[in-house]
Parts: structure tokens; C-alpha cells; sequence
């Protein structure tokens, strides 16, 4: 067993959940700073961010992640504490954080180590991106270390995410992007009034429904070769006083949009405007954009070190997946980095009992180690 697990376990030991990060990104600085790392906090609000820098010469490849958890839930419902990092008779890693990706940025440390020893002297630079704002609002982590390197023109060349990418089998699957993602909250204005006096009201349920019907059965677009169909989806729907004799006068509807590069937040906003301006509502909406569609080229360089480095390890190529919610790849492609997500099975991400194979993060180490070998030698 490599430094991997021991390192693993101590950063899932730590409760940092979300926007806490409580010491992970010191652990991680103090492992870093005697490989040559220039060690650069970045807090922001009640965010912690560190940006870590080896070399100043191109190409620049980062390794991003969080530190942030969500909540556990209930700890009674697991099978062990959700902060024990207990390893289990079948070599199971267990712990909130063990495969959403605390253990992913144990490979990172690990490989980088292993890759400097053998490599001391290899061309370009290696960084660490990593936050304590993914699992939450994502408003002061990530987004606003990019604004940092942007503004003194630090170019990431090739960034790996270390998100849980694995579906069946570790590595089966890499994210090359993801679709963006646009959320709506709809008011629909009615009147509110006697149930049993409906013509001296107007009951905005009743009015929306047809309109609902509309927006759901509706063909975006059909995708492309990298991306699915765009798709919409409500969350919730909210109307009524309580009691069961008042038609309400207002009911509230919160969408979201999971759409591919087909489309654009402004073509998505008009056509819902014009469906609902169709059936002659009353209403307010209002849009927040949690990103926009991004991916990597199949056939640019980070890929293909990823893949031969899969297929060395592994046996077999990983498949390209766009699926999925978003991750904070969406806030480093824009820079025109090349961008990839190559983690863990996400069987049991935000789960109790969230558990990853320790066997899995043994190779996914010697994955990262040889992709640094295909990016930075070959």
C-alpha cells in the first residue's frame, strides 16, 4: 500500500462540510510545499481556495477538486461514522467525502510526488486548484481563483477534475463535458378567491397547466455527437393557503434546464417566454445561469494521454461521457484549457455509506502518474 490510503483517510477523518474546509487544504499544502510547491491561499468570503504552482513554464497542468462534503444525514443510518474513513473486510474505504473526492486528491498528491521523484527536471508546471465551494453555492471558490489566474494571465493549458467519472468499472468512463445548466422560477399570477365562487376568481394552477404540459413535451434539440438531447425538467411547484376552500393567487414554479451546445441560455429563455406568452399568463420569471455546455476535443492531447494512460493501467480505453451534473470544469474550460473529469466509481456519491475500493485508488494513482508521464516526458 502506497502513502495513498493513509492520506486518504486522513483528509475523509476531517467534517468539513461545505463551505468548511477545516485544515484538508493545509494538510494537502504542507505534503506539497517540500516537492517545490509556491504555496498561494486564496480565501474569498467564507471560502477556502489553494492555488499550488511547481515550475513557471508551459504547458501548465492542473489537478482541481474540493475539500467541501455535503452533509451526511442522519449518522445513525451508517453502517460505520461517516467521518471514520473505516476500511471495511472487503477493502472498502468508507466515509462521507471517500469517493465525492477527497480520495481523488489523495491520488493527485501522491502521483505528483511519485512523477517529481522520477521527473525532477521535466519541462512545463504542475498545479493544484482546489476549493471548499463545489458542494454548496460555488460563488467563491473556484470561479474566483480563475478570475485570479485570469487577471495576471496564468493560462491553465490541461486540467483533470478529479470527480467520481466511473460508472461500472474504475476509469470505464472520463467526462470530456458537461451539459450547462439554466434554472427558471416562474410565478404565474391568478386571483385568489371561494372555491366555490370560481368565476370571481382565476386560479393560476388551472391556467398554467396546459402551459406545463407544453413546455415538458417539448424537442429542444436533438443533441449532438458530444452532448444529449437538451432537457427540462420542474423541481417544484408550490400554490395554496392551506385551506382546501381558497383557490389561490399565485403558485410558483422552479425548472431547470440541462442543455447542450445546440442551444444558448437567450434561445431557451425565448422560446419558454413564448410559450407561456402564448397562453396569455400573467407571470414573473426569473433566470440564473449555473454554467454553460463545455468540452474537449476527442482528439486533443489531454485525451489521448488520458486514454493511453487508462489503457495502460486498466486494459481498456475509458469511454467519453458528457452526462451528469455540472462540476467546476465549467468555470475552467472557458479559458480555453483543455478539461477532463477521471475519479472514482460514483456509485454511492451523497449517499450513506459512501464507500470507494481501495484497490480502485491504487490505480487511480498510477492513472495520474501516467498521464503526468504522457502530458510532461513522452
Amino acid at each position: 500500500m502506497t502513502e495513498t490510503i493513509p492520506l486518504a483517510q486522513s483528509l475523509i477523518q476531517i467534517e468539513s462540510i461545505t463551505p468548511n474546509d477545516y485544515g484538508c487544504q493545509t494538510l494537502i499544502a504542507e505534503y506539497l510545499r517540500p516537492l517545490g510547491f509556491n504555496i498561494e491561499p486564496m480565501p474569498f468570503g467564507e471560502v477556502t481556495n489553494l492555488w499550488a504552482r511547481r515550475g513557471q513554464t508551459n504547458p501548465l497542468f492542473v489537478f482541481a477538486g474540493h475539500t467541501d462534503v455535503v452533509p451526511t444525514g442522519p449518522a445513525s443510518q451508517w453502517t460505520h461514522p461517516p467521518f471514520s474513513a473505516h476500511i471495511d473486510d472487503n477493502g472498502m474505504l468508507n466515509g462521507r467525502g471517500s469517493a465525492d473526492m477527497k480520495s481523488s486528491i489523495a491520488c493527485f498528491m501522491v502521483a505528483v510526488k511519485q512523477f517529481i521523484n522520477q521527473y525532477p527536471d521535466a519541462p512545463g508546471s504542475i498545479g493544484f486548484l482546489i476549493t471548499s465551494d463545489e458542494e454548496g453555492p460555488a460563488v467563491n471558490g473556484t470561479v474566483k481563483v480563475i478570475e485570479t489566474l485570469e487577471a495576471r494571465q496564468e493560462k491553465i493549458d490541461y486540467c483533470l477534475v478529479g470527480e467520481p467519472s466511473s460508472s461500472q468499472t474504475l476509469a470505464d468512463s472520463i467526462k470530456n463535458g458537461r451539459r450547462g445548466s439554466l434554472n427558471g422560477k416562474l410565478v404565474i399570477h391568478g386571483k385568489q378567491g371561494h372555491i366555490a365562487y370560481p368565476q370571481l376568481a382565476r386560479n393560476p394552477i388551472h391556467e398554467v397547466a396546459q402551459a406545463l404540459c407544453s413546455l415538458t413535451e417539448q424537442t429542444w434539440d436533438n443533441g449532438n455527437d458530444y452532448f444529449p438531447p437538451t432537457a427540462l425538467q420542474i423541481s417544484n411547484f408550490h400554490a395554496g393557503t392551506g385551506a382546501t376552500n381558497v383557490i389561490p393567487g399565485n403558485c410558483e414554479i422552479d425548472f431547470n434546464f440541462r442543455f447542450s451546445t445546440e442551444q444558448t441560455p437567450d434561445s431557451l429563455k425565448q422560446r419558454v417566454h413564448s410559450i407561456l406568452e402564448g397562453y396569455g399568463l400573467q407571470y414573473d420569471l426569473q433566470w440564473t445561469l449555473s454554467g454553460l455546455p463545455f468540452s474537449t476535443p476527442s482528439d486533443g492531447k489531454l485525451i489521448e494521454a488520458v486514454s493511453k494512460a487508462v489503457s495502460k493501467i486498466m486494459g481498456t480505453p475509458p469511454q467519453l461521457s458528457t452526462a451528469g451534473g455540472t462540476s467546476d470544469g465549467r468555470f475552467i474550460a472557458p479559458t480555453g484549457a483543455q478539461v477532463i473529469e477521471l475519479g472514482p466509481l460514483n456509485t454511492t456519491i451523497h449517499q450513506v455509506d459512501e464507500r470507494v475500493s481501495c484497490n480502485d485508488l491504487e490505480k487511480l494513482t498510477q492513472i495520474y502518474y501516467e498521464i503526468l508521464i504522457q502530458l510532461m516526458v513522452a
